[in-house]
């Protein structure tokens, strides 16, 4: 029997989140307080969650998450949020202090139990950093073809194409960039590629 492949965990492998998710769903709003939930879905559509709770001043606030890992490990801490001024002139920016590495960061990841920054695991990389030089040439080339959100969001349940008779908004932008996608197509450009693979 062959052996198993030894590939390095990945950033992209690593449950997380950021501070823009926090944003988007307005969990970072000045002198509030709110809970919630954070869901991932994994490939084989089992999910799991944890549970949030953000407190907000004027310029720092704090996220406590809460959650349980393994099945069996209860576990609660938490995350201090902090301001910085942008470098555009556009008011403050929001971010995490790592609570095991002290690291001020935009997005923490789950790491041996716990939401950490990045560094907290020696040796983690990027997936393109593990990719052959070809798959990273093949990648910039033809990225955008393959761009899977666009398709996971046009075929999401309940996703609406037409209202009223009407093509939806979201429909029409969704549209817009297959369109792009296909008029962009060039088999020739493909078919190079592939034969370089070969060499």
């Amino acid at each position: 029997m062959g052996r198993w492949g030894n590939y390095p965990t990945t950033v992209n492998d690593l449950r997380s989140f950021d501070i823009s998710f926090l944003r988007k769903h307005e969990y970072i709003k000045t002198d509030q307080f709110k809970t919630g939930s954070i869901i991932w879905t994994s490939g084989n559509g089992t999910k799991n969650s944890i549970s949030i709770k953000t407190v907000i001043g004027d310029t720092n606030g704090s996220l406590t998450v809460d959650y349980t890992f393994n099945s069996t490990e209860k576990i609660n801490y938490e995350i201090q949020l902090i301001t910085r001024p942008s470098n555009l002139g556009t008011g403050l920016l929001w971010f995490f202090v790592c609570p095991f590495t002290g690291k001020v960061c935009r997005k923490l990841h789950l790491i041996n139990g716990y939401f950490k920054h990045r560094s907290a695991l020696p040796g983690l990389m990027y997936q393109n950093q593990i990719e052959s030089k070809k798959w990273r040439e093949w990648n910039k080339i033809f990225a955008k073809d393959f761009n899977d959100e666009v398709y996971t969001e046009l075929f999401s349940k309940n996703f609406k194409r037409y209202y009223n008779g009407k093509m939806t908004k979201r429909f029409a932008r969704i549209s817009k960039k297959l369109q792009e996608i296909e008029n962009n197509f060039n088999p020739d450009e493909y078919l190079k590629v592939f034969k370089s693979f070969k060499n």
